[in-house]
């Protein structure tokens, strides 16, 4: 091998080996910095909502709470459309509905489905251990949901721990089978269905002699059957008496614990929308009255069970 080819090669081999070196320097510096901290923190849900201008929230198709409306082909509801208010004033323009059943609504938040539960869902202790409420939006009864003549006289859950032969629908994961085990109607008599039109249908088919929702919701259904539906509201209607005292249940807006941040600045802004009147024009639509404002009632009174 003559001497500049000699030369030529122990000039590449210092190349590569100077290139190796660098990469490796490089690579160490990156994984220093990382162990020192040095790493970007990942945005918040809150900032990267704002960056992008749009958050997911989930939903279970119960009007008049939240429900897609195919003629517009878009998700609306009293839960939705004050969200898209409220999210609008905190620089989130556009919302995304993700439907889920009822019952994996906390799940699919958790996941990270979406982000917010709009849904209408009520406040109570149990669910204050798993998410992060905003105050409440609505206070509202319980109502049944019956074949025409209410053949089975039923006016209240009492009346169906009366009844053996009663059959009760409730859908998944909502209060209403909560208030009934606290009634002590027993499991057996209880019917679980998917979503409210299902457990309409059930009491159509008979699967169900009653299907327990809230007063709203019942109100909704029936305005929405026609003449022929053979069903009616049940009334008059007692709500359940739990721990000595009548039953009122108050939806909120829920959020992952991580982001009580986020929840926050939501809740600062919904108090000051709730019971304006550009608030009452919003859900009128939907059913809602100031029969229905919750009145001063605090998600921190929920949670302790007060």
């Amino acid at each position: 091998m003559n001497l500049p080819l000699r030369r030529t090669r122990r000039a590449l081999l210092a190349l590569s080996l100077g290139a190796l070196a660098a990469c490796s320097d490089s690579a160490a510096d990156k994984a220093a910095d990382k162990a020192a901290g040095q790493a970007p923190a990942a945005a918040s849900t809150l900032e990267a909502a704002k960056a992008a201008g749009t958050i997911r929230i989930g939903y279970a198709n119960e009007a008049p709470l939240a429900f897609m409306d195919r003629k517009e082909a878009k998700v609306t509801g009293e839960s939705v459309e004050i969200a898209r208010v409220v999210l609008k004033r905190m620089g989130i323009n556009e919302v995304q509905g993700v439907l889920t059943e009822f019952g994996s609504l906390i799940p699919g938040l958790q996941a990270k489905r979406f982000d917010i539960i709009a849904a209408g869902m009520y406040v109570t202790p149990e669910r204050c251990g798993q998410v992060a409420f905003s105050n409440p939006t609505y206070g509202v009864g319980q109502a049944f949901l019956v074949k025409q003549g209410n053949p089975k006289n039923l006016h209240s859950y009492e009346d169906v721990v009366k009844n053996p032969d009663v059959k009760l629908g409730v859908v998944v994961g909502a209060i209403e089978a909560e208030y009934a085990s606290k009634v002590k109607i027993p499991a057996g008599q209880m019917v679980v269905f998917p979503d409210a039109v299902s457990a309409l249908s059930g009491v159509q088919a008979g699967r169900a002699d009653a299907y327990a929702a809230t007063d709203l919701t019942v109100n909704d259904l029936m305005g929405k059957t026609d003449g022929g539906s053979g069903l009616e509201k049940a009334e008059p209607f007692s709500d359940p008496q739990i721990d000595g005292k009548d039953v009122r249940g108050y939806g909120a807006y829920a959020f992952r614990p991580e982001d009580k941040a986020f929840a926050d600045a939501f809740n600062a802004e919904l108090a000051k929308f709730i019971g304006t009147d550009e608030h009452k024009k919003l859900v009128a639509p939907f059913g809602f009255t100031p029969q229905e404002l919750p009145n001063g009632v605090t998600t921190a009174q929920l949670c302790a069970g007060q």
